[in-house]
């Protein structure tokens, strides 16, 4: 990676190598105190954490992989998924100048086009009905040119648009908009939140193949419920609900 900027909008920790960016932020917040905002970022992760723990895959300094911390004590434990659509949004629109076909495949990965080219990672920790502290890490494919694990379906921006890419600026980017939507989720204004989340998605419009535990069926996304519940329509219209990792998307 090249070297960190002598100017960052918060506190950046770069780091050449560690198992997990969540995991050093994560220690360090339960050493001292820690600002929020604070971005952790590393060349290399040992063992990158994904969903239903999957590895992340990520060749040395050339892709974005880092934490960041935010301290939400005033948003309920029960509304947490406010914060998986604000950092996914902050990816998707900065992804978006950079090329098109860019979505949010539900809960928070996000696609170009049927590829994955970032993926997500939130860890919440509570307090009381509340949020204390919540660590987001991300892993977004920039700059590789090839993927050699069994990963169905990576991609990365180099892969899209042909060109190299500063990783510090987009990272800068990134965590700008996160802020932006921090500051809007601080301000109560999740209406435009859970708008901006929904136009986003993945596969929004359509029939589209899932499977659930029951095998595969025919739907169409409904909405997102404030939970983070993921409503779908059948084709004979009965309205199906599921919580993370109830259904999958079958992808092409």
């Amino acid at each position: 990676m090249m070297p960190s900027p002598d100017i960052f909008p918060v506190p950046l920790i770069h780091i050449s190598e560690t198992n997990s960016t969540n995991n050093y932020l994560q220690s360090l917040c339960s050493k001292q105190k820690v600002e929020e905002l604070t971005v952790v970022v590393a060349d290399f992760q040992t063992s990158g954490r994904g969903q239903r723990g999957n590895s992340w895959e990520s060749d040395s300094g050339k892709n974005l992989l880092f934490s960041i911390v935010i301290f939400p004590e005033f948003l309920e434990a029960r509304r947490q998924f406010l914060i998986s659509q604000i950092i996914s949004l902050a990816i998707k629109e900065e992804l978006d100048t950079y090329t098109t076909d860019i979505s949010i495949k539900w809960p928070n990965d996000i696609y170009w086009k049927e590829k994955k080219i970032c993926g997500i990672l939130i860890e919440n920790d509570l307090m009381g009905r509340n949020i204390s502290q919540s660590i987001a890490g991300i892993g977004i494919n920039i700059n590789q040119e090839t993927f050699h694990s069994f990963a169905p379906n990576p991609v990365s921006l180099r892969q899209i648009t042909g060109k190299e890419f500063d990783l510090f600026e987009i990272l800068k980017n990134i965590v700008l908009r996160i802020q932006s939507y921090y500051s809007l989720l601080k301000k109560g204004n999740t209406e435009s939140i859970v708008c901006q989340y929904e136009m986003s998605l993945f596969r929004k419009e359509g029939m589209h193949r899932f499977k659930d535990a029951n095998g595969e069926f025919l739907a169409r996304i409904i909405c997102v419920e404030p939970e983070g519940r993921l409503i779908l329509e059948d084709e004979i219209l009965n309205k199906r609900g599921y919580m993370f990792k109830e259904v999958e998307y079958l992808l092409k």
